[in-house]
């Protein structure tokens, strides 16, 4: 089954997980985290995986649940994506959310209708219903939510809904646990701990989704809290030894978090037989290149060695202008790299046959490459997942692969990672390159390059660069007029971008002070030279995405 080959989890015990049916939304990675968070373990799997292929292939989990997740689809399209009628047959309980409430109705008998002016989108506040007895372990879903109980409806709940169908017939045995103001059924219930929401839950704009999808788990499921950190590292550690086995393997450092935990997991697992490479793409931030090295050879004594690239990374990229082209070719020229200092290696030390990344579940998300759902939509190309050439002579290793920012960070503590390096904003893969929009060039790149030291520099020197997510400023392709020294100026113009996330999966403009603003903008305009106007991006994502390419 597609997947498999990340996992996470060893086949020595059977560990209690929570199996997501992905359908297409751009948040079912989502859902997986917060079941995680509470220290439950999940795989998110494709919306057609059938009982059966889980029964066979996942025998080392012991299911307790089920949730469907979201989508764009509506139950009648020709091509819609149904759930295997076995998993809602299987007396485990089920989860659907939005999409799978309406899969839930229309599969077992219920009836599912476009909503013709009764669409939700946004904000919306419910109504809780007195839950039916009969209903069982199902009507717990809302248990000790703002004073409600099972039993009485005393409660109203801010959610986050996003639907235009909606469930207008309840399948049999089925009731209604709760309305908004246009829907009168926006959560209902079912024996055998069938549940369907209409709204939300993982997001944040529900306030008490969190509490939702705990209930769904602890009261509704039974399940038990034991995904740590801890646990994380044993089975990772055991999986990479079963993949890598005696063979070597190098590790490509990028000088990030993802990277740098990833590089701690392998050499965990085997020991001397992993050789960190650190590639200059000359894309690097100001003094990157000789932090990581001094962190790697001299904290962590892990055997590194650092590539100077910058020419062919940069002969590579001249002229090039469209933002997928510039990932895709320094994805590949990454992989040769480390191809040929694998070669060079093996001369030395005997063969290598292991690439070690630190992707992430994000990655995997929005380049929507293989082992996602076929119905993802690609939002860009990772140049460590969507941008990696065809042919390989290495095999990778990705012992991040299902793992989210978070969970990276925490991992990364509990190995020893200093932690000005694990809170360390992300920094992408393809580097500065795909913060200047257009062409790179040397002139551009130190443009940027100062500018964006500026910025981090003065965030940290107000005490905020812990409170914000990831910042950085972005070479446009703008000139604007100016008045320098009383005569006119054509200069460049930098973007400021600042971000406030907790999965970096949706992500809202930081609220900087303006003192702080006009302290950058008037440095950058005073010591980058070519440089004559600053803004700020206040966009959230989605509809944008963090990065400008």
């Amino acid at each position: 089954m597609k997947g498999e080959e990340g996992s996470l989890v060893s086949n020595h015990a059977r560990r209690q997980a929570i199996i997501v049916l992905d359908f297409g939304s751009q948040y079912s990675r989502l859902i997986a985290r917060r079941i995680r968070e509470n220290q439950v373990y999940s795989e998110l799997v494709p919306a057609e995986t059938t009982l059966e292929e889980l029964q066979r292939e996942k025998a080392h989990l012991e299911i307790k649940g089920f949730i469907l997740s979201g989508g764009p689809a509506s139950v009648y399209d020709d091509q819609a994506p149904r759930c295997d009628p076995a998993i809602l047959k299987s007396g485990l309980p089920v989860l659907g959310i939005c999409y799978g409430m309406q899969l839930l109705a229309h599969q077992l008998g219920g009836h599912v209708a476009p909503a013709h002016g009764r669409r939700e989108y946004g904000p919306a506040t419910i109504d809780l219903l007195p839950a039916a007895s009969e209903q069982g372990r199902a009507a717990e879903i809302f248990a000790g939510l703002a004073g409600a109980s099972v039993a009485t409806a005393s409660a109203s709940l801010k959610v986050w809904m996003s639907h235009g169908d909606s469930v207008d017939q309840l399948p049999p045995g089925f009731s209604v646990l709760a309305r908004s103001e246009s829907n009168p059924c926006a959560a209902m219930a079912g024996p055998g701990g069938l549940i369907g929401l209409q709204f939300h839950p993982e997001v944040t704009h529900t306030p008490q989704g969190r509490e939702i999808l705990r209930n769904f788990l602890f009261r509704v499921c039974d399940c038990r809290a034991d995904w740590t950190p801890g646990s994380v590292i044993d089975e990772t550690v055991a999986q990479i030894r079963s993949q890598v086995g005696e063979a070597r393997a190098i590790c490509a450092l990028s000088g990030g978090v993802d990277s740098a935990v990833a590089a701690l997991l392998v050499h965990r697992a085997i020991g001397e037989r992993l050789t960190c490479v650190f590639v200059d793409t000359g894309c690097m931030r100001a003094g990157e290149p000789e932090q990581v090295v001094e962190t790697f050879s001299r904290h962590l004594h892990i055997p590194l060695i650092a590539v100077d690239a910058r020419r062919r990374f940069l002969a590579r990229l001249e002229g090039v202008t469209d933002p997928e082209q510039k990932r895709k070719i320094i994805g590949e020229e990454f992989i040769r790299v480390f191809e040929e200092e694998a070669l060079r290696l093996a001369e030395e030390q005997g063969p290598i046959s292991f690439l070690v990344q630190g992707t992430l579940y994000p990655d995997v998300i929005e380049s929507a490459g293989r082992e996602t759902a076929s119905t993802a939509t690609r939002i860009k190309t990772h140049h460590n997942v969507g941008g990696l050439p065809e042919e390989m002579t290495l095999q990778l290793v990705e012992p991040l692969r299902w793992l989210f920012k978070d969970e990276v960070r925490e991992i990364g503590l509990a190995l020893g990672l200093p932690e000005e390096w694990v809170w360390r904003h992300p920094f992408p893969g393809p580097g500065l390159a795909i913060r200047i929009i257009g062409a790179v060039d040397e002139q551009r790149l130190h443009t940027l390059r100062a500018a964006d030291a500026i910025f981090i520099e003065e965030l940290r020197r107000a005490g905020l660069y812990r409170q914000v997510s990831q910042a950085f400023a972005v070479l446009t392709p703008v000139r604007s007029v100016g008045v320098m020294g009383d005569g006119r100026t054509y200069a460049q113009v930098v973007a400021l971008r600042a971000v406030t996330s907790e999965d970096f999966m949706t992500a809202d403009w930081a609220r900087l002070p303006y003192d702080l603003l006009a302290r950058v903008a008037n440095r950058i305009v005073n010591e980058v030279p070519g440089v004559n106007r600053v803004v700020y991006d206040i966009t959230s994502k989605p509809p944008a995405t963090i990065e400008w390419e």
